[in-house]
């Protein structure tokens, strides 16, 4: 039970802090949606989203509007499209993704993740095909988001996997030249991806999930912000431990808070809870960064020395915070750290506080990776490709969800600036070393073995 301060204190966050519902994710299977006859399966995968998602919308504007709360974005997540459309072809599933954009658009939710594959161990058929169609189907769609697995700790990384996502990306933002390579903000690289994140570009639906199911993600840097700077007004000398513990006591308010608006909303669709993912996840406004919490904790900016000691604080205490809070957190639930997607963070890179080098260093204790990260468009396939195995090993010995989300700004160069739009804010284009160059060491193609420590049965 709260107190009568923490109540007090939980509307505050709602009032004055940025604390809200950054989203309730609707998980729906589509695996009885396979079928060699394409027409099949677009009509089921129709059928199907809007007979669980038609109401979603107005349950969670109604909910929201109930407690206060606001639900910012509602979205949809299906299963891999790579295992239900494996008998079609690359165009197929092209036309698979203009119609879960335009179910997407029918039942008016923002985003809609699960045009994805699984490839950590090999390249099947229908993977082969969904990779193939991701270019054009993200460059032709507006609310369609892919994401690729392509490395685990059981299986290793596959190299194979990794080559094709760097020519995919490059791909990808060759179609989109015009809108500085937009369709690769919707693209995500795995390793260890979960079964469960309701947070775009990643989401879609594991296997092992039931039928349909609501998840939730929940973001609240401008909270937790804010509840550093009373406490060192009020005591400037507490110690990180003291800090770590504060950090906790308000990931923990806030994972209540969105357990509650989650459950409502499955109980009104009369579908299963899934899991509430505490990420702090900033948008471009002032007063919501991630990369303002650094600051608050008394680093000049976040990329400089201390940078991933007070990462790695903040995202254990967050998840211990979350834990405690509820039984069903799940997905990635930590903190972000999207370059173009936080204010603060953008500016970091525009002043040179923050180089690719330090951002895949502080990947190792956070919950993502290189997250919305604009480099140079003339960057080679096998330059992205190096980089996206760099991430993937980080993710893989160290048992941890990492992935790159990488975007190769046709026409520009390192220092200029991209622009995305919307929550996707805009950046500035940071180095790649060797970037233009070919990469030998990414050609050996084959499997990275999988480490020691995956022999855990």
């Amino acid at each position: 039970m709260l107190t009568d301060s923490e109540i007090i204190s939980t509307l505050e966050m709602l009032e004055n802090e940025h604390l809200d519902v950054r989203t309730v994710t609707l998980g729906i299977s589509l695996l009885d949606c396979a079928s060699h006859d394409p027409a099949k399966v677009k009509n089921k995968i129709q059928s199907k989203i809007m007979h669980f998602a038609e109401n979603l919308v107005p349950y969670c504007d109604r909910i929201g509007q109930k407690y206060g709360i606001p639900v910012v974005n509602k979205r949809v997540a299906v299963s891999p499209i790579a295992l239900v459309g494996a008998a079609l072809t690359s165009a197929q599933l092209v036309d698979i993704a203009h119609t879960l954009n335009a179910v997407a658009q029918e039942v008016n939710v923002d985003f809609i993740g699960g045009f994805s594959a699984l490839v950590q161990k090999g390249i099947a058929r229908g993977d082969q095909a969904l990779i193939e169609a991701i270019p054009h189907a993200l460059a032709a769609t507006d609310r369609v988001c892919a994401s690729v697995n392509v490395a685990s700790t059981k299986a290793g990384i596959n190299m194979d996997a990794v080559m094709h996502m760097g020519r995919t990306i490059k791909q990808a933002a060759k179609l989109t030249a015009e809108k500085d390579g937009l369709a690769c903000a919707k693209l995500c690289v795995f390793a260890n991806i979960p079964q469960d994140i309701p947070f775009m570009a990643g989401a879609y639906l594991g296997i092992g999930e039931a039928d349909a199911v609501i998840n939730v993600g929940v973001s609240g840097p401008g909270v937790v912000k804010k509840a550093i700077d009373r406490a060192l007004t009020t005591n400037p000398d507490l110690d990180l431990g003291q800090l770590s513990d504060l950090i906790k006591k308000t990931a923990y308010k806030v994972t209540r808070v969105g357990e509650l608006i989650g459950r409502e909303v499955a109980e009104n669709l009369k579908i299963s809870f899934g899991v509430v993912d505490l990420s702090l996840a900033p948008t471009p406004n002032v007063g919501d960064s991630v990369g303002e919490i650094f600051q608050s904790m008394g680093l000049l900016s976040i990329g400089v020395p201390g940078t991933t000691a007070a990462l790695a604080l903040l995202n254990d205490a967050v998840k211990k915070g979350g834990a405690f809070a509820s039984s069903r957190v799940g997905g990635l639930s930590g903190a972000f750290i999207p370059v173009s997607e936080d204010l603060n963070i953008s500016e970091s890179a525009r002043k040179g506080h923050i180089s690719l080098e330090k951002l895949e260093a502080i990947t190792s204790v956070c919950s993502v990776g290189l997250d919305m990260v604009a480099i140079p468009g003339d960057t080679s396939a096998e330059s992205i490709a190096a980089i996206i195995a760099d991430e993937m090993a980080i993710g893989v010995i160290n048992n941890k969800t990492t992935a790159t989300r990488l975007i190769p700004v046709p026409g520009k160069a390192a220092g200029d600036v991209a622009h995305f739009g919307g929550l996707l804010g805009q950046s500035t284009i940071i180095s790649v070393n060797n970037g233009p160059n070919e990469n030998r060491f990414i050609r050996h193609g084959g499997l990275i073995p999988a480490p020691l420590q995956s022999l855990s049965n």
